[in-house]
């Protein structure tokens, strides 16, 4: 894939090694079960034949990416039964998704010989649905399904019946990051009694999590986090019954080791008393530490299995030299990881490029006009690029412009458009009654951000209605409000009529300064997520605004996007072939011909918060960070792109110190 960039705008990545043809041994006298895999045109190197083969004892298999570690599971199961002799019934082999899940036993059905079935008895599935499955057969009344809380919605709907209660704000208030924190907290198997709070957002959340696990136990109802504290308490409580399961498992494979919690690890522990434990997994992909996993599982194994075998995987399938190449130099700038370097089986002369756009419109600019280029010449697919970010904040530009460019393209279905955030939706609320002054929804949306409570919206209504005045001017005749309050309000609201007179990017200046938007975001915080500052959307806001002249097209163009989501989301699951639009961490596990990589610059990979962490002496969420990168590139097969803005949010931006240390 050749640059279709303009030249100042690129470099490429040349300070490489050279490629050398190191392809990995296959050994020519081959035992009769790897002479029928290759009956099978299914073919193992030297390592995967390693890992394939040891079968007694704890083993560990350090996967790198693309290295092959679904057929390595599939052939050391198929070897386990078809060599070994082993039952099936004493083997369990877990995934981290259904999708895996289902991969495995579609795969493991072609080491079979016609109208057999011999791996068919085996335990297979994830975490959850095998331990879910233990505690319907041992307690069926207790965790019968019907009672299963399946959606975060759910969740929500009862936080926020407990949050007023607390006097918590419902429109202002992180509900979805306290969901995430409490999801924390029992993966780590920590108790609301045990949660160590240290800010007052902490506080609230661990009172929420007090009251959600009371309010389920009340109603007999469980969620997907206790399945897995339920399995390990049901075994830990029934010493009986956890011999049982000791005794009738013997063998045990676990895929995506890097992403195992504390929980999962603690119950694994207690079911493999035979020893014959496999695990496979990189701990240079550990990124999920949000939701409790961590590479110190694979890099402290030995601890708890001080007879473990090490077998490393470094043939990299995947990817071509300089995708493979690159990502090594990344990486190895890691301190906490095992060691070892992934060697490319192919190379394509194609090295990867570094684009350096103005800002984010013309990021997307760029890549959307590259994107045309190759499509219009028919020797490339859609479903063949894919277009990584940090968080779906950043996806904002390069929606906007692919949905204005007529190619097929797909979105995470967890995307919302950047229009609907808290704060974004409560600035736009100024400029939405500006126009209006009897719009409600602008209303309610603004009220926090003039620290009033939704009740007033009633009675703001109330009085428009009794005194025949607009919502806007209803404000002033509130009673039951502070003198400060009543104070700010008759300052700003003659304001609201001269948001239509100015451009959008003088109105949100307005706003923020001169009618107290930016005392609102100070005193509110981080909305409780160390990802999303309130003050970043107002920056990535007034970036959108400076496109437009007035407050009504800038309005369109934002109701436009929002519907544009919004249909999309439903078309997303139609195309068969469209460009991938997703975040890192959706990406992992998956490939793409062709990646791009958008705002690769400190404050976005690595983000602001692991900036911030390494500032106070912490590393730890830096190198996640950095592995999180190495994560996005080793996504490409056959060519990278990596964008570095020179201004981001308005600002100037600096190069990704993990792409600068290896330049």
């Amino acid at each position: 894939m050749k640059s279709t960039y303009s030249n100042n705008k690129t470099m490429l990545l040349d300070k490489l090694p050279i490629f050398t043809k190191e392809l990995t041994k296959r050994s020519t006298s081959l035992s009769g079960f790897f002479h029928r895999l290759q009956e099978k045109n299914i073919f193992l190197d030297e390592a995967q034949k390693q890992a394939v083969s040891t079968v007694e004892g704890p083993l560990l298999v350090l996967a790198g990416a693309g290295s092959g570690k679904t057929r390595v599971l599939t052939s050391r199961v198929a070897y386990m039964i078809q060599e070994y002799r082993i039952d099936p019934k004493s083997i369990m082999l877990i995934t981290f998704t259904s999708k895996a899940a289902k991969e495995m036993k579609d795969r493991l059905s072609l080491y079979d010989d016609p109208g057999k079935h011999t791996n068919s008895p085996l335990l297979s599935g994830t975490f959850h649905s095998i331990f879910y499955r233990i505690l319907t057969h041992h307690q069926p009344q207790r965790w019968n399904g019907e009672n299963l809380i399946k959606w975060d919605w759910q969740k929500e709907q009862f936080l926020k019946t407990a949050g007023r209660k607390m006097g918590l704000d419902e429109k202002d208030f992180p509900y979805d990051q306290a969901i995430q924190q409490i999801g924390y907290w029992k993966n780590n198997m920590v108790l609301p009694n045990k949660t160590s709070a240290v800010t007052e957002l902490e506080q609230k959340f661990t009172s929420l999590y007090q009251e959600y696990e009371e309010w389920k136990n009340t109603k007999n109802v469980f969620d997907f986090d206790d399945m897995l504290l339920g399995c390990y308490t049901l075994l830990v409580e029934n010493p009986a019954l956890l011999e049982k399961y000791q005794a009738r498992f013997q063998y045990f494979l676990i895929d995506e080791f890097q992403d195992i919690n504390k929980v999962q690890y603690e119950t694994m522990k207690l079911l493999a008393k035979s020893g014959n434990l496999c695990v496979v997994g990189d701990d240079d992909q550990s990124i999920y530490a949000f939701r409790g996993s961590s590479p110190d599982y694979i890099l402290n194994f030995h601890h708890d299995y001080p007879t473990t075998k090490v077998v490393t995987l470094s043939a990299n399938y995947r990817s071509t030299h300089g995708v493979v190449a690159a990502a090594n130099e990344v990486i190895v700038k890691n301190e906490s990881r095992r060691l070892k370097k992934m060697v490319a089986q192919r190379d394509n002369k194609h090295l990867p490029f570094l684009l350096f756009p103005r800002d984010e419109e013309e990021e997307a600019t760029l890549i959307v006009q590259n994107l045309k280029n190759f499509l219009s010449s028919g020797e490339q697919f859609p479903d063949e690029f894919a277009i990584l970010y940090r968080t779906h904040t950043a996806a904002r530009a390069i929606f906007e412009r692919l949905s204005q460019s007529g190619l097929p393209f797909r979105i995470d279905q967890d995307f919302e458009s950047f229009y609907k955030r808290r704060v974004v939706k409560s600035i736009l609320g100024f400029l939405r009654l500006g126009l209006d002054k009897d719009n409600v929804s602008a209303l309610a949306d603004i009220l926090p951000a003039l620290f009033l409570k939704q009740s007033h919206l009633q009675d703001a209504k109330a009085i428009s209605i009794l005194e025949d005045c607009s919502l806007v001017d209803s404000l002033d005749k509130l009673t039951n409000i502070q003198p400060f309050q009543a104070k700010k309000l008759k300052r700003i609201l003659p304001l609201f009529n001269s948001l239509q007179a100015v451009s959008p990017s003088v109105a949100l200046e307005m706003i923020e300064k001169d009618m107290g938007f930016d005392d609102y975001i100070k005193k509110r915080g981080n909305e409780g997520n160390t990802l999303e500052k309130g003050s970043d959307d107002v920056r990535d806001l007034k970036v959108v605004a400076r496109s437009f002249k007035s407050v009504q097209s800038f309005l369109d163009h934002v109701d436009d996007m929002i519907a544009k989501t919004d249909e999309m989301k439903k078309l997303s699951k139609q195309y068969s072939r469209a460009i991938q639009l997703s975040t890192i961490h959706r990406s992992k596990g998956l490939e793409y011909k062709h990646v791009y990589l958008l705002g690769t610059v400190d404050g976005s990979l690595p983000h602001d918060f692991a900036l911030e962490a390494y500032r106070n002496g912490e590393k730890q969420a830096l190198e996640e960070e950095r592995r999180l990168l190495y994560v996005a590139m080793t996504r490409a097969q056959e060519s990278l792109s990596i964008s570095i803005p020179e201004t981001r949010r308005g600002k100037k931006a600096n190069m990704s110190r993990f792409i600068k240390e290896i330049l």
